[in-house]
């Protein structure tokens, strides 16, 4: 009972390269043989399955990362973008930095007080004096200094980078579920026309028995 094997991705892809998994509507044409031998095929409707759920756990890691870093780098924008409008004599306020600066007379020159954060439940005062200048994290435990224009252009950058990467995970991730089930589906389908049909084997044979009278 010899089973043509059959590539169990199709050839269409979504963006990021993910393959689809296609949709087996008839298994008899799919097997290509009424006798053919299905292990082969369920084995590689499994392997199928274990690639999809490997990248499906490497996103939901990747998409908890990111959803981590983003409120962090807009954080650090909107902190820099405080400290170039108030060195501009602008006087607009954000409300994500309430909790963080303490009321003051922005129409003076005095030191910005502020609490800035040591670890997940440590936080110290500080006092900001004027300043061009911030030094930025960069990852791989490498500080560099910016003046302020140069830090904003470049938080920006990042923020829009990290939310595009963000809005593709979350969209691979449903790609890939979606992929999931079809795969599921189609591992039930061919199973349960094995048994079908060896059930009908059964019978057949059963049938040409003497009935024994």
């Amino acid at each position: 009972m010899a089973s043509t094997f059959k590539p169990v991705f199709s050839d269409e892809k979504n963006p990021r390269g993910i393959p689809k998994a296609p949709f087996i509507a008839n298994v008899d044409e799919y097997l290509g043989n009424p006798d053919a031998d299905v292990e082969i095929t369920l084995k590689s409707f499994q392997d199928a399955l274990a690639k999809y759920r490997y990248m499906e756990s490497s996103l939901t890691q990747r998409r908890a990362s990111l959803e981590e870093k983003i409120p962090d780098i807009r954080k650090t924008l909107d902190m820099v973008e405080y400290l170039q409008e108030r060195r501009e004599g602008k006087s607009k306020a954000k409300d994500d930095l309430n909790d963080d600066l303490e009321d003051e007379d922005e129409s003076t020159n005095g030191p910005v007080k502020t609490t800035f954060e040591l670890n997940d439940t440590l936080y110290a005062e500080a006092e900001l004096d004027d300043t061009d200048t911030v030094y930025l994290w960069l990852g791989a435990n490498v500080m560099l200094s910016y003046k302020l224009p140069a830090a904003i252009t470049l938080l920006t950058s990042k923020l829009d980078v990290a939310q595009s990467s963000l809005n593709n995970t979350i969209e691979d991730l449903e790609f890939i579920r979606e992929q999931l089930t079809i795969m599921e589906v189609n591992t039930a389908r061919v199973y349960n026309w094995d048994v079908k049909r060896r059930r009908e084997k059964r019978e057949k044979e059963a049938a040409k028995q003497p009935s024994g009278k």
